[in-house]
């Protein structure tokens, strides 16, 4: 898999920087607006999914019906209180080995792409000072349909001017997985084998993958 790598897809959330804690406190503050009790546990059921179909269940935890307008009002919201969090993001929070191992890809001559539901990529990348190390950018503003539909993973490969038989996805969500299996990409899956069926392979983080 490695061997026939041209091109890297990475997931942003979980494998290049631990922005989880900000949606959750970001969401969790909604909750409370709205009256009730959103948990880590809860969380665990937004990871991958983009931002309106994580208000969906977020509101059905909640037992919560609102109209098209207040959920785009519910889900600004929620994006503001999530960008002032992330506005304090700082380079030293990236996740162990991820710059070394990004910039051992580019000496390589692999290119590197980011595929993720966020709609705030960029401004992360920059604030963790690594945009520069990513040939193109495919995020939350361009793609119609949420993972494990492969849309995002199928973008990033043709920026990128490659097959997708020669990229490999870099994921910890198993919607992710599935995603870039779809797309007919190998994956690395990012956190616990058993959370992740179906990955090509699987390593506790990225800094295992460093030679």
């Amino acid at each position: 898999m490695f061997e026939q790598m041209k091109g890297a897809i990475f997931d942003l959330d979980g494998v290049i920087v631990d922005t989880a804690k900000y949606h959750y406190l970001a969401w969790r503050s909604l909750a409370e607006e709205l009256g009730f009790e959103f948990t880590e546990e809860d969380n665990e059921r937004l990871k991958g999914v983009s931002r309106m179909e994580s208000l969906n269940i977020l509101l059905e935890i909640g037992r919560i019906d609102a109209s098209d307008e207040e959920r785009e009002r519910m889900a600004a919201s929620k994006n503001e209180r999530y960008v002032e969090f992330i506005s304090r993001l700082h380079e030293s929070e990236l996740l162990p080995g991820v710059r070394a191992y990004l910039t051992d890809l580019r000496s390589r001559g692999v290119k590197i792409a980011l595929g993720s539901a966020s709609k705030n990529a960029e401004f992360i990348l920059s604030k963790l000072n690594i945009r520069g190390l990513f040939d193109a950018v495919v995020d939350g503003n361009q793609v119609v349909n949420a993972k494990p539909d492969p849309e995002v993973f199928l973008i990033a490969c043709r920026k990128l001017g490659l097959e997708p038989a020669e990229c490999v996805v870099f994921e910890d969500a198993a919607a992710g997985v599935q995603a870039a299996i779809a797309a007919g990409m190998g994956v690395v899956g990012i956190g616990r084998a058993d959370l992740l069926p179906g990955a090509d392979k699987v390593v506790s983080g990225v800094d295992e993958l460093i030679a």
